[in-house]
């Protein structure tokens, strides 16, 4: 049997890769744990290179997955996005962003191929070599190269330009969590992009928009609604890391709702918002932190 601390290296990457391909934590932990399984059958010393091995075995699971996982979201009540990946506030201010992992980016990924996203996912992001690529996909490495060749293509004209300094970004969130709390309509319109796009996911179990609002006046007032429903003085809102960059979670004790907050942020401004609040994919989320 492979030694169990050869894995343990490769985990927190495999489980990148993961979720990446598949924008799903439950996925992802699932890839892992089959990983795991099939590394357990491989005789000691015959994987040479254990961490190429173990990422062409963890992509394959994903890539595998994809077809039905995209089945089931053309089926999904209203606006689909990734499940949020929480963990405590960021490092300091001089780090950049980690736009890999950025809830616009996977957006975009949504609109791939699974063998684009599973191509370019695994070149741009991981520097995997188009011939082990060939291998998670089936196709010839020339092919693999025009997958990630098109995605990457797609992926700069789609995806939007977001600011890469954390500092910046921070500003922009703590200003609109403030004028989002006091129900600050001029506050809250000062800090959103004329052009910000608000994405709710509820999936059919909570209220959200069930459409994408795109525009300042349509993004502040279905916000504002939003924050008279509750009391705010029960309501547990913290600054977290949400997909590699400043967010917020919302916890209501007495409604049990809950919620996560993503932010793309340009030039100061809000440009993009992507709410989750099916509380499907958020039973992974530590509200109490």
């Amino acid at each position: 049997m492979a030694e169990l601390a050869v894995f343990e290296e490769q985990r927190e990457r495999l489980w990148g890769v993961a979720y990446r391909i598949t924008g799903s934590v439950a996925d992802a932990d699932d890839a892992v744990q089959e990983a795991w399984l099939r590394w357990q059958a491989v005789p000691e010393g015959t994987a040479r290179e254990p961490r190429a091995y173990l990422t062409t075995v963890v992509s394959r699971i994903c890539y595998d997955q994809l077809g039905s996982a995209y089945a089931r979201r053309e089926q999904y009540v209203g606006p689909w996005l990734p499940e949020p990946v929480v963990t405590e506030a960021g490092p300091d201010e001089r780090v950049t962003l980690d736009e890999s992992v950025g809830m616009a980016l996977l957006t975009v990924l949504e609109r791939l191929t699974p063998a684009e996203r599973t191509a370019f996912v695994l070149h741009d992001v991981f520097s995997v070599p188009f011939p082990e690529i060939a291998e998670v996909v089936g196709r010839t490495p020339d092919a693999v190269r025009q997958l990630a060749s098109r995605a990457r293509k797609r992926v700069q004209a789609e995806a939007p330009r977001r600011s890469v300094d954390r500092g910046e970004h921070r500003r922009a969130v703590d200003a609109f969590l403030a004028a989002a709390a006091e129900g600050d309509l001029d506050a809250l319109m000062s800090v959103l992009d004329p052009d910000v796009v608000l994405t709710s996911d509820g999936g059919g179990k909570v209220t959200a928009a069930r459409k994408l609002l795109v525009g300042r006046d349509r993004a502040a007032q279905f916000l504002q609604g939003v924050s008279k429903r509750f009391d705010w003085s029960r309501v547990t809102i913290a600054v977290r890391e949400v997909n590699g960059a400043p967010g917020v979670v919302f916890a209501d004790p007495d409604s049990g709702w809950s919620a996560v907050y993503a932010f793309t942020v340009r030039d100061g401004k809000i440009v993009g918002i992507d709410g989750v609040l099916n509380p499907e994919k958020l039973g992974h989320v530590s509200w109490g932190a």
